[in-house]
């Protein structure tokens, strides 16, 4: 029987927890890349069509399934489908332990910039220079350890170290981004900068590009089908609301995401206006890792507001993969592992799979490319799970209960369908485009960036997994059942019985 230290104390520390697992690296580090470089003002009318048909319906959905199931990604699916089915669930978690294994890297270098930057090694000459010097060497497997073992220090803790954690971390990254938003709408020239991200061309809506972009970078921002939310919601009180609290979230994270873009943005056109287009192409690394201290250092207090940059940095990394820690621990312990053990197992196993990332850039890149597109088929998932339950049957089961603040009507049965659509059209075109490319050079498994690496390793992973169903699915429905209640002392009372084990055709 689950205690009372196994759920989130208040609701506002839940939502804190669940933010922070959504604000990342990817909406300070990635979002202002992505909006620059597809239009601006274009992107954003994309980015936030996808924000309404994709992110919000599936952290709805994964509000739901996690608090009904009170199992992880694994033991969800089985409720919901049946046993047959429990590969998918799988499927998810691996995804974002997939990402686990590099976004700890990506720890390391914020923290190695936010120690820089406080002694002043930042920006160097020349510009790439102190990037070049660490990235890539030992120091950036000394950092990507001191990042792991940070997360899951506050992991060990439990629920009510995650939920603390989260009631330090998120308010003081909301108040760094929003000082230097200030500080960058105050730059002559931001104006320039607020006019290109918030002044779309309609006509450039018309590529596809842009659409594809914006979807991946939703997934990104929100955490929308990684399995993060679903976790989290294990945790959640019976009582507790879902539909409003994925709103709550969805919103809130892609604020975040525009105050970032504003940052960015209103500094490079007030500093640098010439080289625009050389700074927002210069990638992820290339725009936050050598372009942004070399901003930061034309301005007057550039090393104070430097500071407060990669810090945020450092907070917004820290509470995103403290939520890809506890997925994975999740999964190992509904498999029947004593929580302290599978939370080390989960540490050494992320710190040894970082390795390959934290020693060459070519293979961050490539993971960070097949598991970021792998995204699209952890909601194609999760949505398959609800169209074959039965949209209506699930909504009124698991969405629509005596606790919900508001009601949620027909229209999400059509937006979770239209998720499948999306995620088949958008994979589907992304191939026919490759093809229009050459195929034969795009099928090459070896090559960082082609069709062949994601469909080598997916391939991989899901026979894996395929293979190994009957004994994920006999060891998860054994284990994970003292999950579907909720805890004692709690107030609540017990958990409505979850849908019949072999629903779908197990």
């Amino acid at each position: 029987m689950a205690t009372k230290s196994t759920v989130f104390t208040t609701r506002w520390g839940m939502l804190l927890a669940m933010v922070g697992m959504a604000v990342g690296t990817g909406n300070i580090w990635r979002f202002p890349r992505m909006a620059a470089s597809n239009g601006g003002g274009s992107f954003l009318v994309a980015w936030v069509v996808f924000l309404l048909m994709w992110s919000i319906p599936l952290l709805i959905l994964e509000f739901g399934m996690g608090k009904g199931t009170r199992a992880g990604p694994i033991g969800a699916f089985v409720k919901t489908l049946g046993p047959k089915f429990g590969w998918m669930g799988a499927w998810i978690a691996f995804t974002a332990c997939g990402i686990m294994f590099y976004y700890s890297v990506v720890m390391g270098w914020t923290l190695q910039f936010f120690g820089a930057s406080i002694t002043g090694a930042i920006p160097s000459d020349p510009p790439e220079g102190f990037w070049e010097g660490y990235a890539a060497s030992p120091s950036a497997l000394l950092t990507h350890a001191i990042a792991m073992g940070m997360a899951v220090f506050v992991v060990s803790k439990g629920v009510r170290g995650i939920e603390t954690t989260a009631r330090i971390l998120i308010p003081s990254l909301v108040i760094l981004v929003v000082v230097l938003a200030l500080r960058a709408v105050t730059l002559p020239g931001a104006s320039e900068g607020l006019a290109f991200l918030f002044t779309p061309d309609w006509g450039a809506l018309a590529s596809p590009t842009i659409w594809l972009e914006a979807l991946t970078q939703n997934a990104w921002d929100t955490g929308a089908g990684w399995g993060l939310v679903l976790c989290y919601a294990i945790y959640m009180r019976t009582r507790a609301d879902t539909a409003l609290n994925a709103f709550v979230i969805g919103f809130g994270n892609n604020t975040m995401s525009l105050l970032a873009g504003i940052m960015v943005l209103c500094t490079v056109f007030s500093v640098r206006p010439d080289a625009v287009n050389e700074i927002v192409g210069a990638g992820n690394e290339g725009l936050t890792f050598i372009w942004v201290p070399q901003l930061f250092d034309t301005l007057p207090g550039g090393q104070f507001f430097m500071v407060i940059f990669f810090l945020a940095l450092v907070f917004a990394a820290w509470s995103s993969l403290i939520a890809m820690i506890e997925l994975a621990s999740r999964v190992l312990i509904d498999l029947g592992m004593g929580r302290s053990q599978a939370i080390a197992v989960v540490g050494i196993v992320g710190l040894l799979m970082g390795l390959p990332s934290a020693l060459s850039m070519t293979f961050f890149q490539n993971q960070d490319f097949v598991w970021g597109v792998g995204l699209m088929l952890s909601g194609f998932f999760f949505a398959f799970a609800v169209v074959r339950y039965g949209v209506s049957d699930w909504r009124a089961t698991f969405i629509n209960t005596g606790h919900s603040d508001i009601h949620i009507g027909a229209w999400w049965d059509w937006a979770i369908r239209l998720v499948l659509v999306q995620a088949v059209v958008l994979i589907g075109w992304w191939m026919w485009q490759v093809r229009a490319d050459g195929l034969a050079a795009n099928l090459n498994p070896l090559e960082a960036f082609t069709m062949g690496t994601v469909a080598l390793q997916w391939a991989v992973v899901l026979a894996i997994l395929i293979g190994l169903n009957r004994w994920l699915v006999n060891r998860t429905t054994t284990y994970g059942e003292a999950f579907r209640k909720e805890p004692s002392g709690a107030g609540d009372g017990p958990i409505p019985p979850p849908p019949p084990g072999d629903r779908g055709g197990g």
